[in-house]
Parts: structure tokens; sequence; C-alpha cells
């Protein structure tokens, strides 16, 4: 998993940054039985995070104080995650989780799932909780879709309604090398997108079979098997997003793609200097613009395995 840890004061402090994500795919299969859409998406870990600090109490309180103040709420996704893991396991002690966020909220970045993910991952550490890593994917799938991934993070295969997880080999082509985000100054929910898709959005997930084959070949893949199946519905109701990808061409981007289910747009190219170049024509013209990389679990941090023998 893509997490970087920091021990403040051992066993009663930690640091840990809870990575964004692109999907470089996004084919949606059709409606299943429990009302969730059937999935297959290529999503990749980029170097845009929030940074979770989180200190031990004794007195049993979990509370989270936030950069945002309007996310520091009983519906905080880290919040939930640490009394989720206290209910199963009957953990009595309490924490103060400190966010302080980078990552644009309902961004279509999973954010907010990443800090989910980080702050399970921490407090299996901080807590000294005896978890297998089965325990910890299932815990993660109930809080979210997106959050099993970030477990991992770096690039995997995703699918299910997105909880099940295939890691791939770290193989991000030379001509994505940099990557520049483009966030437009609106939220976008995520459920109000997949409710508004058609049968036509529908795809048979050989655009993310096509893209996967291409990456473990050491390929880059083609630009038209870069599919998000949200992508039309999302350009077609939010004007913002669509002016947004057109002010990313216009610019120079090479194509121009959107992230899970948006707002937020990306392209890629090989040449820094080409994509801060991009990025600032964009910052000039007042967007509010990412330039990033990919980025994989570090030597140092913590894997599923030593959560689970801890």
């Amino acid at each position: 998993m893509a997490m970087q840890w920091q021990w403040l004061q051992p066993g009663s402090s930690c640091t840990v940054r809870a990575y964004a994500k692109i999907n470089l795919t996004l084919d949606v299969l059709g409606r299943r039985g429990d009302g969730y859409h059937a999935l297959a998406t290529v999503m990749q870990t980029i170097d845009l995070y929030d940074t979770l600090s989180l200190t031990l109490r004794e007195d049993g309180l979990v509370h989270l104080v936030c950069t945002q103040p309007e996310l520091s709420t009983e519906t905080n996704l880290a919040l939930r995650a640490a009394m989720l893991l206290r209910a199963h396991t009957g953990e009595r002690r309490g924490v103060l989780i400190e966010l302080q966020k980078r990552i644009p909220s309902a961004a279509g970045l999973g954010g907010g799932s990443s800090d989910a993910a980080a702050a399970l991952l921490a407090l299996t550490r901080l807590w000294q909780l005896r978890l297998t890593a089965t325990e910890l994917m299932e815990l993660a799938a109930s809080l979210g879709s997106d959050v099993p991934f970030f477990l991992y993070g770096g690039l995997a295969l995703c699918e299910g309604r997105g909880e099940l997880v295939t890691p791939l080999p770290p193989c991000w082509p030379a001509e994505l090398r940099w990557l520049v985000l483009l966030k437009p100054a609106i939220s976008v929910a995520t459920a109000g997108v997949f409710g508004a898709l058609t049968a036509h959005d529908y795809s048979d997930g050989s655009h993310t079979q096509a893209v996967c084959a291409a990456l473990q070949a050491q390929r880059m893949p083609a630009l038209s098997h870069l599919h998000n199946g949200l992508e039309r519905g999302v350009l077609e109701r939010y004007a913002e997003v669509a002016v947004g990808r057109a002010a990313l061409l216009e610019a120079g981007a090479p194509f121009v793609r959107l992230s899970g289910s948006g707002p937020t747009l990306f392209t890629a190219l090989a040449d820094l200097e080409e994509a801060h170049r991009l990025w600032l024509r964009l910052q000039e013209q007042g967007y509010e613009v990412y330039l990033t990389q990919v980025v994989y679990p570090s030597a140092e941090s913590l894997t599923l395995a030593s959560v689970a023998a801890h």
C-alpha cells in the first residue's frame, strides 16, 4: 500500500500520507441486483496526498479535526473508519485524528476513501490490533467501494463494485509520466452520476482488459482504450466540466479524460517542461490545477502482511 509513515513518539502518535488516485479506465458493465453497478477499472495512486496525524487517547474518545472545518463531522470517512474498527475489535482506547486536506473533496480522486484506508492501517498499528488482511479488506469494503484499493495503492485492477482488487506491477508508461489535473470549481455527487447512466454508457470491460494487457506488456495503451463510462453523462450535465475539458485541449493537452465520477479531468505528458507549461497556462486562466506523478509503495511503507503479523 502507498502509505508513508513517520512515528512521532513510539507507541503514542504517528503520521501517514493518504494518496489520491486517478482512473486510467472505468468500464461500467451494468447494474447489479444489489443496486450497485458492476465495474472494471484500472486505478493508480498519484503524489497528491492528505496527511493524517493520529494520537492515542486513553480516555476512550474518538475525535477528528480537519483543516476544512466542514469535513470535521461524523460522516467523515476517516472518523467512520476509526469507529468501525473499534466496534469490530472491542478496542476501548481512543484517538485524536488530525486531518490536513490537500486532495479536493468530491472530485473523483478518492480523497475520502484514501483517508479511510489510512486511518484503518494507522489505527491497526497504533492500537496494536491483530487483524488479518481479509478482515481489513472486509472492513474497508464496508466503508466504500474505493477504500480496499487504497489499502494497496500503486497500480491495480478493481472489479465488482470496485472492492475486488488485483494489484498490477509498477509498469506506468513513460509517455504518461507527468500528470496535469484540472479540478473545475464544482463538486459532483457520485450517486447522482451513476443514477443518470443509461444502457448506452455500459461496456463489456474490453477497454480495461486492453489497458491491462498493454501495461503488463510494458506498452503504451491506445488512447481509445482510456475509457470512462461516466464521462459522457458528466460532460452533458455539468457545463463547468465541458469548459474545463476544452481549456485543457486548447492549452495543448494531448488528450483529456475524467477521473472517476469527476469533476476532475486529467491529461499526461512525457516531458516535464511541456507539462509545466500546460499547468502554468491553466493556472494563469484561474483554474485549480495540479502537476503530479504516479506513486508506489516505498520500502518504508507498512504492508498488509506486516499489519496482520503485528
